[in-house]
């Protein structure tokens, strides 16, 4: 259901109404084609920092800087023009204090245009929001499996097993929101855990790995399209096999290439027709 005005890209009012009136749909981009491609089906394009597994191949999110994210998500602003586009703040760009989260926050949002931030934390983290919200920076904390806290978790496990789970993610989601953050994002989190969470704030809560039960849903793009064929996760469902296509004309290229039959007299130039 749409609930922003035709022509304007979605905003932070208008998300705060799906809470009410229908789901969030969110996919991570990294590139100005692959926004163009996603913008009309998306309310939020969400520039991960995950682009540093998925694009330049690290081990983890940990090694992409503010500089990166910053251009990719211009890169993003410049393929799109419907939806909300969202930063993520890369690990050691505000954990250290709230005066320095404002810096790179503000940083982030005037260099690339972008419409809101991503923060991962816990209860450490609402200071911080609070004092971003109140600076006019929407701010989206995330919150459950933390990948930006890989070395401290012992690996990408699912969260919210342990039996007061509940009793703590939704303290802490309230906290953020009497903060003032306009949404959360719950990731790898048990079910039971995610859908309590979502119930207990009245703010948007966008889940990946996590319930049906939240107000949105996010996945990796790349997940979603097969481009990796060596690791599917188990939450991400797969609606094409783009990699499978991109290997079958690469294949073909190389054929033609070898064969003599690329490039045609039709490819080239002062050739007469």
């Amino acid at each position: 259901m749409s609930v922003h005005q035709a022509g304007k890209r979605v905003s932070v009012p208008d998300l705060r109404r799906m809470k009410a009136v229908g789901k969030v749909v969110m996919l991570t981009a990294y590139t100005k084609p692959m926004a163009q491609l996603l913008d009309p089906h998306c309310d939020v394009l969400l520039v991960g920092d995950s682009l540093g597994m998925v694009v330049y191949g690290m081990d983890s999110t940990l090694g992409v800087s503010l500089d990166t994210m910053i251009a990719h998500t211009q890169a993003v602003m410049r393929g799109s023009s419907h939806a909300m586009v969202m930063l993520d703040m890369p690990f050691g760009s505000y954990q250290e204090c709230k005066e320095q989260a404002y810096r790179n926050c503000a940083r982030a949002l005037a260099e690339s245009g972008c419409q809101a931030l991503k923060l991962e934390g816990g209860a450490e983290l609402v200071e911080t929001v609070a004092f971003l919200a109140a600076r006019g920076i929407p701010v989206m904390p995330h919150i459950g499996l933390m990948p930006q806290r890989v070395n401290e978790m012992g690996g990408f496990r699912a969260q919210g097993r342990e039996a007061d789970a509940a009793e703590k993610w939704i303290a802490i989601a309230r906290q953020f929101e009497s903060a003032g953050a306009f949404g959360l994002l719950i990731e790898g989190t048990v079910e039971p855990v995610a859908r309590a969470v979502t119930e207990a704030v009245s703010v948007i809560v966008i889940g990946i790995g996590a319930s049906p039960a939240c107000d949105g849903q996010v996945l990796v793009t790349e997940d979603v399209i097969g481009m990796f064929n060596d690791f599917q996760p188990r939450f991400a469902k797969r609606y094409a096999d783009v990699g499978a296509e991109v290997t079958k004309a690469a294949a073909a290229y190389a054929a033609d290439v070898r064969s003599g039959a690329f490039p045609a007299l039709e490819h080239c130039f002062g050739v007469k027709r």
